[in-house]
C-alpha cells in the first residue's frame, strides 16, 4: 500500500515503500490494495496538482469511500491534515479496534471544505456518531457550517408516559373526555348494570333459582329445558334439571352441588344483570366469596321447608356465614327469597302457600340481618317465592295459591333499587380473578372504578407491568368502552399470560393502586376457634380481599374500641365480639385501597381452618409505600 498520507505534495512516489510502517492509519484494511475506484488496475486522481506555491499548504488526495461502496464523485477542493491530528489519528489507529477507525475514515470522507482554506477533520467521538453528508450534496459546492451534534445518542426522546404528573390542562382535556365517552355510553344504553349473587345454605334452591330466571327471560330454549330434563330424570334426579342451566359442571351435576361461581346474563327494561351463583357447601366458602366480591345486590335464598331453614341457620350454618360475608364484601342490598313455599312439608290444603311458615323466617332472620349491618327498612326485601315452578319471580303469584302476598315480585324489585353512585372519572380499577390465552393474555373481573376503553394504556400492579388494552368484552360483547360495575373481559397486549395471576389489579397509569405489604385496620371479631380462642399479636389467618387470597399476620394490636361508648383503650388481647384496630402484615406487595377512597378494594375478611373469624376495612395506609415504590 502507497504511503500517501505521508507526502507533501499528495501524490503517490514511485520509490514509496510498498509495505505499510507500523501505527500508520490504513483506511480500508480489508482491501489488498489501494484504489481510488475500486475497479480500476491502479491509482488515478481525478485532479489536477494545484500549482506550486511556497506560501499556500499543500494538498492532500481525497480519501476512498469504504470498500464495496459506490466510489464519490471527484470534489473540486482538497483538505488537508495538519501534524497534530494526524498524529492523533494515527494514535486513535494503534488503540481502536477496525470498526472505529472506519468509522473515523467515513467521517473524515465527510469533512466541509473551503476553496482554499484548508478543512478541519471532526474530533473522533464527535466523528462516530455524526451522520454522513451525501456525496451529491457535497458536490454542489461548499455548504454552511456542521451542526453540532445532539447530547443523546441518536436516540429519540422518550414520549411522556402517563404515569408523570398531568398539568392542570392535561387533567382537564382527560375529565372532559371522559365525561364525552360516558355520555356516548349512556346514549347507547342508559339501563344500569347490576350484579346479583344468589348465597344461601346449601340446597336451597339457588341454581334452580337462577336457571328459571334464564329460561323465563329467554336465556334457554325449550330445546335444552327438555334435554336436561331427560338427563336429570335418568339420574333420579327429576327436580334438579333446571340448576343444570347454571350447574354445567358434570361434577356439579353428579353432586348436585355447586363448587365454582355459575355466571349468566339477562336484562329487563329498566336494567341489565349479571347473575353470580354461588356454592352453598361449606368447603367452598372461598369460592363465594370470590363471587360475592363482585356482587351489587344480593338475594339470600331461604328453603322452606321444614328443618332445613333451622339447619342453614342455626350455629355453623351457611346461612348466617353468608349473610354476614355478603355484607362484609359490600353487597349493600339484600333481597331475602324464602324459596320452596310449595314444598309438601309445609304446603296447606288446596296447595296454598302457608302464611305461618313465612313469617317465622321473616321473625328469626331480621334481627340477626341487622346485627350484621344492614337497616330492615331500607336495606333489605322479603319475599315469598317458588324457583321450581317460578312463582313470584317475573310473574305476580296466583291468588289462588298465595291470596296473602300484596307485595312484589323478584324482577320489580331489582328493578326498583335505586341506582347505585358510581363516579365515571375516577381513576381505574378492575380487581383480576381469572385469566386465558387466547390471541393475547385475556383478564377477567369487575371493574370497580372508572371508565376503560380500548386503546387504554394500564398498569398491571402490583408488578407494575404496563399493558394496552386490545378490547373490551361485555356479556360476550365487544365494545369499545365500559363503566365502572361491569363484569369484563379485556384482552392485553404486552403481558404475558404467567405474569397475571387472581388478586393482580388493573388501574391508570396517572394514579396507580397503592401496593403495600402492611396496612392498619378496623377489625370486628367474630367466633374464634375453640383452641385459639384469644386473638392477639402473631395470630395468623388467610386474609380474603377483593379478588386476593393471601396468608396475614397480626403484627400488633394498636386500639380496642368499645361497641357501645366508641371509647378507645390499649389492649393486649381480645376475645370474640370485640372491635380493634390493628395492624396486618402480609408477606409479599398486595394492592388495596383504604375504605373511603374505593370501598370494593379497602374491605376484606379474615378466615382460620375453613371458618370466618374477623371481618375489617382498611383505614390507613403506610406513606412510606405508595404505588410503584
Amino acid at each position: 500500500m502507497d504511503d500517501w498520507e505521508d507526502r507533501a505534495d499528495g501524490q503517490a512516489g514511485a520509490s514509496s515503500s510498498q509495505q505499510q510502517r507500523p501505527g500508520m492509519l490504513r483506511l480500508n484494511p480489508s482491501a489488498p490494495t489501494f484504489s481510488f475506484n475500486p475497479g480500476a488496475s491502479t491509482f488515478a486522481p481525478s485532479w489536477a496538482p494545484p500549482p506550486t506555491n511556497s506560501g499556500a499548504a499543500p494538498a492532500a488526495a481525497a480519501p476512498e469511500p469504504s470498500y464495496g461502496q459506490p466510489a464519490e464523485p471527484a470534489r473540486p477542493a482538497a483538505f488537508v491534515l495538519s501534524d497534530e491530528e494526524r498524529r492523533s489519528l494515527q494514535a486513535a489507529a494503534a488503540s481502536s479496534s477496525n470498526t472505529e477507525v472506519e468509522k473515523a475514515t467515513a467521517a473524515m470522507a465527510d469533512v466541509h471544505m473551503a476553496d482554499a482554506a484548508p478543512a478541519r477533520v471532526k474530533p473522533l467521538a464527535e466523528a462516530a456518531s455524526a451522520p454522513a453528508q451525501s456525496a451529491p450534496a457535497a458536490a454542489k459546492g461548499p455548504p454552511t457550517a456542521a451542526a453540532a451534534p445532539p447530547a443523546s445518542s441518536g436516540a429519540a426522546p422518550a414520549p411522556m408516559d402517563e404515569d408523570e404528573e398531568d398539568d392542570e390542562a392535561d387533567h382537564a382535556a382527560r375529565e372532559a373526555e371522559l365525561r364525552r365517552i360516558n355520555e356516548e355510553l349512556s346514549k347507547a344504553d342508559d339501563r344500569e348494570h347490576l350484579n346479583i349473587v344468589f348465597i344461601g345454605h346449601v340446597d336451597a334452591g339457588k341454581s334452580t333459582t337462577g336457571g328459571q330466571i334464564l329460561y323465563l327471560t329467554g336465556g334457554v330454549d325449550e330445546r335444552t329445558i327438555q334435554k336436561y330434563e331427560k338427563e336429570a330424570k335418568d339420574k333420579n334426579r327429576e327436580s334438579w334439571y333446571m340448576a343444570y342451566i347454571m350447574d354445567t359442571n358434570e361434577e356439579e351435576r353428579a353432586k348436585g352441588k355447586t363448587v365454582e361461581v355459575g355466571r349468566a346474563h339477562f336484562a329487563t327494561d329498566k336494567k341489565r344483570y349479571t347473575i353470580l351463583d354461588a356454592p352453598g357447601h361449606k368447603n367452598y366458602v372461598p369460592n363465594m366469596i370470590a363471587g360475592a366480591a363482585q356482587a351489587d345486590v344480593g338475594v339470600l335464598v331461604i328453603a322452606a321447608r321444614k328443618g332445613e331453614f333451622e339447619t342453614g341457620f342455626e350455629r355453623g350454618g351457611q346461612t348466617r356465614e353468608h349473610a354476614q360475608l355478603a355484607r362484609t364484601l359490600g353487597v349493600a342490598k339484600l333481597i331475602v327469597a324464602v324459596n320452596k313455599m310449595d314444598d309438601p312439608s309445609i304446603i296447606q290444603e288446596g296447595g296454598k302457600w302457608s302464611q305461618e311458615r313465612y313469617n317465622e323466617i321473616v321473625a328469626g332472620l331480621t334481627p340477626f340481618l341487622k346485627s350484621c349491618g344492614y337497616n330492615p327498612k331500607k336495606d333489605i326485601i322479603f319475599l315469598p317465592m317458588s324457583g321450581l315452578l317460578g312463582h313470584n319471580l317475573s310473574d305476580p303469584v296466583p291468588k289462588n295459591i298465595c291470596c296473602w302476598w300484596k307485595g312484589g315480585t323478584l324482577f320489580s324489585e331489582l328493578d326498583g333499587i335505586q341506582p347505585l353512585e358510581r363516579d365515571p372519572l375516577a381513576p381505574f380499577r378492575m380487581s383480576v380473578i381469572d385469566k386465558y390465552k387466547d390471541m393475547g393474555t385475556i383478564v377477567m373481573g369487575k371493574s370497580e372504578a372508572g371508565i376503560v376503553r380500548k386503546g387504554d394504556r394500564l398498569y398491571v400492579m402490583p408488578n407494575k407491568v404496563p399493558v394496552t388494552v386490545s378490547a373490551v368484552y361485555r356479556d360476550d360483547v365487544e365494545v369499545a368502552a365500559a363503566r365502572g360495575g361491569e363484569n369484563l373481559r379485556l384482552r392485553l397486549a404486552g403481558v404475558d399470560e404467567d405474569e397475571v395471576a387472581g388478586g393482580f389489579v388493573l388501574c391508570s397509569r396517572s394514579k396507580p393502586v397503592p401496593c403495600v405489604t402492611y396496612f392498619d385496620t378496623q377489625l370486628q371479631i367474630l367466633d374464634l376457634l375453640e383452641h385459639k380462642a384469644i386473638f392477639t399479636a402473631g395470630y395468623k389467618a388467610v386474609l380474603h380481599i377483593h379478588s386476593l387470597v393471601e396468608e396475614c399476620e397480626i403484627t400488633k394490636l394498636l386500639v380496642q374500641i368499645d361497641p357501645k361508648t366508641r371509647e378507645r383503650n390499649k389492649a393486649k388481647f381480645v376475645k370474640s365480639g370485640a372491635v380493634v384496630i390493628a395492624r396486618i402484615a402480609v408477606e409479599k406487595p398486595i394492592c388495596v385501597e383504604q375504605f373511603d377512597v374505593v370501598p370494593q378494594l379497602g374491605r376484606f375478611t379474615l378466615r382460620d381452618e375453613g371458618r370466618t373469624i374477623a371481618i375489617g376495612k382498611v383505614i390507613k395506609l403506610p406513606k412510606t409505600l405508595k404505588a410503584g415504590d
